[in-house]
């Protein structure tokens, strides 16, 4: 009886000194090569223009990248370098009423990246990255811009991590 309970508290206290720790971000950065990283202004090129785009872009770019990198941002000559264009961002009807009216119309957001990786030149590449939400016609652009303007940066955001630092 006391062997039992010595091996059981053996074993508890074996498994609670050791823990097993992941922690997942997407990243697959070589931090012994990679140090820095260049992320430029984003700028809106497209015909219609939403002011706050490019800003909010911009820094949501340098705010993933601050939050799930060790990276220093450096304003020129990083590591990696990124820099591009908001191409298009545009509304398209989708689907019209028996009053010849849209009753829902899509917001669609083009961004052309250029990545450059001074350590691994073969992960270069020019990309474009495109999304898109749709609303009903019972809401107006200015309704539900900010919202979905905000859902399509994050998601651009996250489709430009993943093909620079996360390799996928």
């Amino acid at each position: 009886m006391k062997f039992k309970t010595i091996v059981i508290m053996g074993l508890c206290v074996l498994f609670l000194g050791c823990t097993i720790s992941y922690k997942f971000n997407g990243s697959s950065i070589d931090y012994s090569k990679i140090k820095t990283i260049s992320l430029h202004d984003i700028p809106n090129n497209a015909a219609l223009v939403y002011p706050s785009l490019s800003n909010t872009l911009s820094e949501s770019l340098r705010d993933v990248f601050s939050s799930q990198t060790r990276l220093t941002q450096v304003r020129t000559n990083g590591d990696m370098d990124i820099s591009g264009e908001i191409t298009n961002y545009a509304l398209t009807s989708l689907a019209i009423g028996s009053n010849a009216l849209a009753t829902e119309t899509r917001l669609s957001m083009t961004v052309k990246i250029t990545y450059t990786n001074k350590v691994t030149p073969e992960e270069n590449f020019e990309r474009t990255f495109s999304v898109n939400r749709t609303f009903e016609n019972t809401s107006t652009l200015n309704d539900v811009q900010e919202t979905l303007c905000q859902e399509m940066v994050d998601e651009i955001v996250d489709q430009i991590f993943n093909a620079t630092a996360a390799n996928w």
